[in-house]
Formats: structure tokens, sequence, C-alpha cells
């Protein structure tokens, strides 16, 4: 790669890497998924959860599901871009906040639908200045303004918000030693440093913060590595840590993105994940998120077909 080519953020780079894994699907699979996902849209545009209004959370979600999927349409991005140009004004929480900026990358990216343009440079300004109100002493992210101890999973949240709205994190020596008090001596990350186990989710968000800083040489993975492979449960997907007993698509979903960005892809049984993953989804379409839900969303039906689509990727 020549200097002069744009570097893509981690969101645009995965977004890509599982677009190429999701045409290796059957087809009756990919149709039926991006059917019940544009059938998620309210008339807003936006998408919701299980209950509620649209939120540019779920919308998030739903959209980058369609991506992959190659079934985002100019009709279903500029309804979707609407309803995100309507919240852009609006007291969001911070999650909501950065699943705005996540949503409108993707229509950006995906369609051409453009919901922050470069006049809206004060709103990225205003976004950065939020931001920087979580950091903490710590050197992470908190996942509020009033929180004294930095959360790994905020902590990359935050990271991948500075990547599209294209102003640079500050100190990134902080994160990094963060991201070290983090690291449990038995291998993965905490969520937070009161907690007394490691788990799948913030072990994937510590590795994605690296990652996306170009600093996963600065680390020794072995043990997690390790943990992560002692994480797949009998059912073949993941278990979010050791305490909980069933498998769950987010943490097979994470987890096997990890392993694979470690290149460790071969540390756990993928055909077992597969088979994990297929089973969860729904004969209408969607995906549940555990082995006890009956209840479809867009945001496991993402999980859903990422960890599929990643499946097709790794072979």
């Amino acid at each position: 790669m020549s200097d002069c080519e744009p570097t893509l953020s981690y969101l645009q780079e995965l977004t890509f890497r599982l677009a190429l894994g999701a045409p290796k699907l059957p087809a009756s699979l990919r149709d039926r998924h991006a059917d019940w996902l544009v059938a998620q849209q309210r008339p807003d545009g936006g998408f919701a959860g299980r209950e509620g209004e649209s939120d540019p959370y779920y919308t998030a979600f739903a959209l980058r599901g369609l991506w992959i999927l190659g079934a985002l349409d100019h009709d279903v991005a500029g309804s979707a871009a609407a309803f995100l140009r309507s919240r852009m004004q609006a007291r969001e929480s911070i999650v909501d906040l950065i699943s705005l900026v996540f949503g409108a990358a993707i229509c950006e990216l995906a369609a051409g639908v453009v919901v922050i343009d470069d006049a809206d440079a004060t709103w990225r300004s205003n976004i950065a200045g939020l931001l920087a109100t979580l950091r903490t002493d710590d050197g992470g992210f908190a996942k509020t303004p009033e929180g004294r101890a930095g959360s790994t999973y905020q902590t990359f949240l935050s990271l991948l918000c500075h990547e599209l709205i294209e102003i640079p994190v500050q100190d990134v020596d902080g994160i990094l030693r963060f991201l070290a008090s983090q690291s449990h001596q038995e291998g993965g990350f905490l969520e937070i440093r009161a907690a007394k186990r490691a788990g799948v989710n913030p072990t994937a968000a510590a590795i994605g913060t690296l990652k996306t800083l170009r600093q996963l040489d600065a680390f020794d993975h072995t043990a997690t590595i390790e943990f992560l492979s002692d994480m797949q449960s009998e059912e073949g997907g993941m278990t979010a840590n050791t305490r909980i007993p069933f498998a769950d698509l987010l943490s097979s979903f994470t987890g096997l993105l990890t392993l694979t960005d470690l290149d460790a892809a071969s540390a756990i049984d993928v055909a077992a994940i597969r088979r994990y993953a297929t089973s969860m989804q729904r004969d209408r379409g969607g995906f549940v998120g555990l082995v006890l839900d009956d209840v479809t969303d867009v945001e496991y039906t993402f999980y859903g077909l990422a960890t599929l689509s990643l499946c097709e990727m790794i072979g």
C-alpha cells in the first residue's frame, strides 16, 4: 500500500471484511435475513429494539447487517439518514451518540447518503469535547462524565468514534497504560478495574483498541488466546465469562473476531461456532441471542450474520 492511499478505519475494515464473507453464505439465508431487516425499519426511518421507539443504537446495527448482506439500498439508507439527522441536535446518551456517528458513516460508505457533512465541523468538535469529559485518570474512558474508572468497552467505542469524526484521540500512551492495568493475570481483560474475572467482550474491546491504535505488538497475547479458547462451550458458541453457562451470539462473534485478529482462529473449533450461529436463526428471519431466547432483534441478527460471514472468511 502506498503512503498516499487512505487508511481504513476499524469499522470500515471490519465491515468490508464481513461483506467479503457474506456472499459465500447461501442465497436463501441472505435473502431471508435481508428481507427481515428491511421489514424492521420504522416509518421514521430508524430501527428499534424489542420494545420502544427507533434509536441510533439499533439503527446502526440494522444498517451494518444490511450492508454486509449487500442489501442496503439508497431508499433504506436515505430514510435511515433522515432519522439520524433528526437526532443530531437531541440530547443522546453516549452510546446512542456514538451509534449515530457509526450509522452516519455506514449510510455514506454504503449508499453515498451524507448525514454529517463538512459543514458540521462544530458538531464534530462538540463530540470530541464530550468524549473528553469521559476521560479518567487511569487513561481510559468512563461510561459517564461522572465515572472515575475507565471502562474497556467504552474506551474502545470512544476511540472508534474519534476515528470516524477524524479527530485524533489524545494521550495514546495513557490508553496503553489503561489496557495494561485491565489485563488479567490468567488471560483476557477486565471491563472495569473492580471486576473479578476477565470477559470475552472486554477482551475483544481491548484487542480492538490495540488494533485501532496499531499497537497489537505492544502486548503478549499468549494467555489471552488461551483464555478465549477456553470460553468455547459444548454448544459450540462462546460464553461471556467463566461463570456464565450458556453461549451467546455476541460473545461468539467478538471472541472469534479477536482470535482472527490475533491470527489464532485455529485455537477453537470454527465449524462448531458456525453450527451454533446457524442454530440461532429463525425461519422467518432474524436471530435470537442465545438458546434460552425466543425473540429476534436487529442487534443479534447482525451478530449472527457477522459470525457466519467471519466463519466463511476463515474457511
